[in-house]
């Protein structure tokens, strides 16, 4: 099982009523599947403690009597676990408890699951998803989007960086973080069905204040789409920017994530070929998205401008994005992009930052 989160809000634990130990060890085997623990009452007086403030109550039916008998008051969030479906008393029971749900195992399990696993995370909307993609090689994309990603991390955003090129050699590279411990790509090939939003967090490596997710630099092999779904589903809930930075070749990983994307930056540089490779690029891409926008880059050798190229794309222009000195070498040297605050990149990215995330409100003294 992944670690536990470093940051996520915990709510009071989910709360199991039953005395029936076989019962109880399927519980809590599901609640560890969902990375998290339960408070366990045998009777409805021992309840009575948490019943009002559990976020998520199961109330087994061997318990049924007692808690009839307590009257507790009724609340939302409860579920009757009965033994058999045939069971003509239990729909009845269920109405006597104020129960929203009556449910079976092991048809339930993953239902069980899942409401564990949401009932233990407190977040409010998903976290934006941004996904960049260059308008042809060496266009500046994996810059872009690791800048944008510290970008907002330095800014107090939780942000997950998240490498979507499995041919790309490892975005933590870019950071020097190749020796970081914590999961990659590859570890979480099988994950299938909702994933723990706390156990990722926990268990992603922090590459300069920021949550990575990258490929490594052995055989990359498949993730499945449905990993991907997952991972980014999980990740988009406990952070409040997902950068993924995506090859120009779309495969199938690719268009889930595109489809799933609240804006997609196209980087191209200010040439003649490159304005003609985007244009390939920008039209496999906007039928996928609904918020398709342009990030072109200088300085051109023929002078053609940022306005210009945008036009012939026929796409918003965000920013015409001037070089900066020193930036190759820095990258080189593992110091991850976006360092300098006042650096046309950091310029940039705090703009986006401002745009593309809800203003932080400030709380009362």
């Amino acid at each position: 099982m992944l670690p536990a989160a470093r940051s996520l809000v915990v709510l009071s634990r989910p709360l199991v009523v039953t005395a029936e130990a076989d019962v109880l060890d399927d519980l809590v085997r599901l609640a560890a599947t969902a990375g998290t623990e339960l408070d366990v009452a045998p009777d409805a007086g021992t309840a009575r403690r948490s019943w009002a403030t559990a976020p998520f109550v199961v109330v087994a039916v061997d318990a049924l009597p007692g808690l009839l008998r307590a009257r507790l008051p009724r609340r939302e969030g409860v579920v009757l676990l009965g033994r058999d479906v045939d069971d003509p008393d239990v729909w009845q029971r269920a109405v006597a408890i104020g129960a929203e749900h009556v449910v079976l195992l092991p048809d339930a399990e993953q239902w069980l699951t899942d409401r564990f696993a949401d009932a233990t995370e407190s977040f409010g909307p998903v976290g934006a998803l941004v996904a960049v993609v260059g308008g042809r090689g060496g266009a500046g994309a994996t810059t872009l989007a690791c800048a944008l990603a510290m970008t907002a991390s330095r800014s107090g955003r939780p942000s997950l960086l998240v490498d979507g090129d499995p041919l790309g050699g490892g975005i933590d590279l870019v950071f020097g973080g190749e020796a970081h411990r914590g999961v990659r790509w590859p570890d979480l090939g099988a994950t299938r069905g909702r994933v723990p939003a706390a156990a990722l967090d926990g268990a992603l490596p922090r590459m300069a204040g920021l949550s990575v997710l990258s490929w490594g630099r052995g055989d990359a092999g498949a993730v499945p789409v449905e990993a991907v779904r997952a991972v980014l589903a999980a990740g988009r809930r406990c952070n409040e920017l997902v950068v993924v930075d995506l090859p120009r070749a779309l495969d199938e990983c690719s268009r889930a994530v595109l489809a799933s994307a609240t804006t997609v930056l196209l980087v191209v540089p200010n040439e003649v070929r490159a304005a003609a490779a985007a244009s390939r690029v920008a039209a496999a891409v906007a039928v996928l998205c609904s918020d398709l926008r342009v990030v072109t880059r200088g300085p051109s050798p023929t002078g053609l401008t940022g306005v210009q190229v945008a036009e012939a794309l026929g796409l918003p222009l965000v920013a015409d994005l001037r070089a900066e000195p020193g930036l190759d070498a820095a990258l080189e040297r593992g110091e991850a992009p976006g360092r300098r605050p006042r650096g046309p990149l950091g310029m940039l990215c705090s703009a986006l930052v401002a745009e593309l995330l809800p203003p932080v409100l400030e709380q009362a003294a």
